[in-house]
């Protein structure tokens, strides 16, 4: 039998609000190759044509439960992108001990507690965003996550509009509602002591990806973090980097596992 540093890699990838997992983490998943084994899962939010009536975080963390025990996982590194960054963090609160590290890509939320005043005010512009109608909605939505004067638009796709796309105004919405809500334990994070790596774009919102990582820098005792100059939120280093992001990847796995090493 496989263990430790032996074992395969087991890696279960969250997409963010907009993409499916598996057009969000094909080229990632491309450039880490071989000794990785991988659930690129998609969201919760969208497992029906419209989000669960009682949708909030604890959705999501069913739903990576669910997927681990159907693997026959024990343990695993987990990945989160944005929405799925903020469900990969309400995980770690949970169930820490399922996790052999934590990556988070531009977190999109990260709990309610220690917020600036500039993070603050952000925030009252997304929750603005939910009375718009759908053909304003995502567009706002994406200047939002973008540096002032950064121009920025969803990734492009040749021919009609999938029809997954309809589905993520309401998606969007769902996860601003439960984040306004959801009671992010801080201090079961600060008593997760496997390795977090944090990737951040230098032309995101400062005020809001750039706030996250620092204040998620005092709460983990091992926060990795890698700033990637020329990303922003929509055109994020797993998708336009992948050949650096699983590098970086490849690092935190391969200290995970010489941790667990130590303590068997």
């Amino acid at each position: 039998m496989e263990t430790g540093q032996n074992r395969p890699h087991r890696v279960m990838l969250l997409p963010g609000s907009v993409l499916p997992a598996a057009p969000a983490y094909g080229a990632l998943l491309e450039s880490l190759g071989d000794h990785v084994q991988s659930i690129a899962k998609d969201l919760e939010v969208y497992s029906g044509f419209t989000p669960p009536a009682d949708y909030s975080l604890d959705t999501e963390i069913a739903g990576i439960l669910r997927a681990a025990e159907d693997h026959g996982w024990d343990t695993f590194n987990l990945v989160g992108y944005s929405g799925g960054g903020a469900s990969a963090l309400a995980f770690a609160a949970k169930h820490p001990g399922r996790l052999e590290s934590l990556a988070l890509l531009e977190p999109a939320w990260a709990g309610n507690w220690g917020w600036t005043e500039k993070h603050r005010a952000l925030w009252d512009k997304y929750r603005a965003l939910e009375a718009l109608p759908a053909a304003e909605f995502m567009a706002e939505f994406v200047k939002l996550g973008v540096r002032p004067g950064v121009a920025a638009n969803l990734p492009a796709r040749e021919g009609p509009e999938p029809p997954w796309m309809a589905l993520r105004p309401a998606g969007i919405r769902a996860f601003l509602r439960t984040f306004r809500t959801y009671d992010l334990d801080r201090d079961a994070l600060t008593r997760f002591t496997q390795p977090v790596y944090f990737a951040l774009g230098a032309l995101s919102n400062p005020d809001d990806f750039g706030e996250i990582a620092e204040r998620l820098s005092t709460v983990f005792g091992d926060f990795r973090l890698e700033v990637f100059a020329e990303r922003h939120h929509f055109d994020p280093p797993h998708r336009i980097e992948p050949g650096r992001l699983s590098a970086s990847l490849r690092r935190l796995w391969a200290d995970a596992a010489a941790r667990a090493m130590t303590r068997t």
